[in-house]
């Protein structure tokens, strides 16, 4: 078996999806989505125990030998991803079943679907730096066909094509990264970069680094080049949203990774320059999370929060790479890989609830949601397991991985230099804040959408979701428990990547203490359930004899309740909101009140970014203003657009002819 057998399977059914009929092109989807998650597991798998995958492709003229390499590090992200990828189209079929009387459209979704998969497990396996650039502008194209799906609203277009703006900057700093290598070894292997950086001066080294690492920031959506996901988000459907959070996103996060096996030096200084723009991108990414009125969008800034926690883990692993401390690396490398999993999974099911919330009710506006509990129960209890998780709290999976970061950040507190400690400290700090926080938004998010009373009459009527709903949130759902009440088993599958960076030194049984806690952390989680069971199986007994009413919820004896008296979105933010003015942007419209007997008024607020306005918004102005100095040449004149073409000729002509006489007079000097 080869890897390249997904390029056959998709070469043979992307054409069949152009003649079936809608339904069917989803199970094709389907198929080929499993079947290409399941060859590419399979080199996974034993990746992953200690067997590399490696081939050579003869790539022609163009691109050369384009080795495949599928090595542990690989294998770690391929695994993540088809996890996600499988569930992603098993609930992109349900999701999609509204749009299945537009065929060109399902035929173009469904083959970007696969395309992307395809062009993520290149990513993940080429190590051609030319292949690899084609490889990431699939990846980026079909990503961007995947988002603008709902193309006739203009909002989801301008989204689209911001992603594909920046996912272009990405890849010129890439590129240039890239030429910069060849063009000093004359290699597109990855390892001429190990190579050249193991022959120049340190600061080259670093600054190749930088260079790299700007363009896979870009991607992952580290502060300040996060600007473009927010839109790209809420925009795609809900099957796409969940992908990109949890696997497209993560292709920044591997390269980067990458970058730091094949870049190996200047570990500490690398080190603490991501561990500090990973807890600001931590911080800043929640607290924009918990001012937000769209569900998906509040999901979205999430995402750049866990980015800044899987980003603080790979800072101190290099950290620890730099200084000489297995403990420390094997806790920030180990936290890093394990979050990135994490993520992937309740990041993915949040997205996935949030689609079945907007199916059943066609908004995601918080302020109009509310009571969804009594009509969508295992949406509720799903999305509430997510919360739970994506907040770090126990038995789930998120506090596993916060807990292998904060073993390794409190083991560093010993006998350093003082700035060290200080670094250290704030990073603690930062991640307390940032679950804090964490705690309060999806409070917030929980109790707004499913808790209280409906705040809005929905038309359509609430069907009773089918398995094909809830079967990959309930998978999802399964597999976070999972990590949460076994972490030692997930943290044992990362021995083989995390033994890429420093081989055997990392993973001597004697640096493995804070591996070694996880079974007391397990116990601690199994105990918890335990208590709870004990508890709920006595309640039940002690109330079994007694008779069951249902009445009213008690209000203090007012019987005038209305929606509008419960907490909204905005309100139950409103101490926070204030507190943080000075640091977000808040826009706000509210009208005066007047009169004895005033009319209805009606407040909003629209949370903006203050980095984009300063580094988006400001920059596109002034270019904006400095192009519409020439707007006077497009006047729609024939006459002025004739004269432009004559204009443009005469100068075409002119140019060699001006410069054939200034190197005749050049020459005629330099006789004299």
């Amino acid at each position: 078996m080869s890897m390249l057998v997904p390029i056959l399977i998709t070469t043979l059914a992307l054409p069949m999806l152009t003649v079936v009929s809608g339904k069917v092109k989803g199970m094709i989807a389907l198929a080929v989505v499993l079947m290409n998650a399941g060859v590419s597991s399979w080199f996974a798998f034993r990746a992953l125990s200690g067997a590399s995958y490696e081939m050579v492709m003869a790539g022609g003229m163009v691109f050369g030998e384009i080795p495949l390499r599928v090595d542990a590090l690989s294998a770690w992200f391929i695994l993540v991803m088809n996890l996600t990828m499988v569930t992603g189209i098993l609930y992109g079929i349900r999701y999609m079943t509204p749009h299945l009387h537009q065929s060109a459209n399902m035929s173009l979704h469904y083959s970007s679907y696969i395309l992307n998969h395809l062009a993520m497990l290149a990513i993940y396996s080429v190590q051609n730096s030319l292949f690899f650039l084609c490889a990431w502008e699939l990846m980026a194209i079909t990503c961007f066909l995947l988002i603008i799906f709902e193309h006739e609203k203009m909002e989801t277009l301008k989204a689209g094509i911001n992603y594909l703006v920046q996912s272009h900057l990405c890849i010129v700093f890439l590129t240039v990264g890239f030429i910069w290598v060849s063009s000093n070894t004359g290699s597109y292997d990855f390892k001429a970069i190990s190579l050249y950086t193991a022959s120049v001066i340190s600061p080259l080294s670093f600054l190749l680094f930088g260079c790299f690492f700007v363009g896979f920031a870009f991607k992952a959506g580290f502060v300040p080049f996060h600007t473009w996901l927010p839109y790209a988000h809420p925009a795609a459907p809900a099957h796409v949203s969940g992908i990109m959070s949890a696997v497209i996103i993560k292709l920044g996060i591997f390269g980067i990774l990458r970058m730091l096996l094949l870049i190996r030096e200047n570990h500490l200084m690398i080190g603490y320059a991501i561990l500090i723009l990973s807890f600001i991108t931590g911080v800043y990414g929640v607290m924009l999370a918990i001012i937000q009125h769209d569900l998906k969008k509040l999901l979205a800034y999430h995402s750049i929060e866990n980015i800044g926690i899987i980003g603080m883990g790979i800072g101190l692993g290099a950290i620890g790479l730099g200084s000489s401390q297995p403990a420390l690396a094997f806790a920030g490398f180990a936290g890093a890989l394990l979050h990135t999993l994490n993520h992937s999974l309740f990041k993915s099911l949040l997205f996935y609830c949030a689609g079945t919330v907007y199916r059943a009710t066609h908004t995601l506006n918080l302020e109009k949601l509310g009571g969804l509990i009594k009509k969508m129960p295992q949406s509720a209890a799903l999305f509430l397991i997510g919360s739970l998780a994506i907040c770090g709290l126990p038995p789930f999976n998120g506090f596993i991985s916060e807990f292998l970061i904060y073993s390794g950040l409190f083991s560093n507190l010993g006998s350093h230099p003082l700035v060290h400690t200080a670094l250290m400290v704030t990073a603690i700090f930062s991640l307390v804040i940032i679950g804090g926080l964490a705690i309060l938004c999806f409070t917030k998010a929980f109790s707004i959408v499913f808790l209280g009373v409906g705040r809005h009459q929905f038309n359509n009527a609430f069907r009773k979701g089918d398995l094909s709903w809830h079967l990959p949130k309930y998978i999802i759902a399964g597999v976070i428990i999972a990590i949460g009440l076994l972490p030692r088993v997930f943290v044992e599958l990362l021995t083989n990547p995390i033994s890429l960076f420093e081989q055997a030194a990392v993973l001597d049984p004697e640096h493995k203490t804070i591996a070694d806690a996880l079974p007391m952390v397990s116990l601690a989680a199994w105990s918890l359930i335990i208590l709870t069971l004990i508890v709920l199986i006595i309640r039940k007994l002690v109330t079994a004899s007694r008779p069951m009413t249902v009445e009213p919820t008690w209000a203090c004896g007012y019987s005038a309740g209305s929606p509008q008296l419960q907490y909204t979105a905005n309100s139950f933010v409103r101490s926070y909101r204030k507190l943080i003015r000075p640091v977000l942007m808040m826009n706000k419209k509210e009208e005066v009140v007047e009169g004895v007997f005033p009319k209805p008024i009606h407040i909003q607020t629209h949370p903006y970014d203050k980095i984009e306005s300063l580094l988006v918004d400001l920059p596109t102005r002034y270019i904006r203003g400095f192009m519409g100095r020439f707007r006077i040449l497009q006047n729609g004149s024939v006459q002025f657009y004739i004269l432009y073409g004559i204009v443009f000729i005469i100068i075409s002509i002119a140019i060699p002819q001006v410069v054939s006489a200034v190197s005749y007079v050049v020459d005629l000097f330099g006789q004299i």
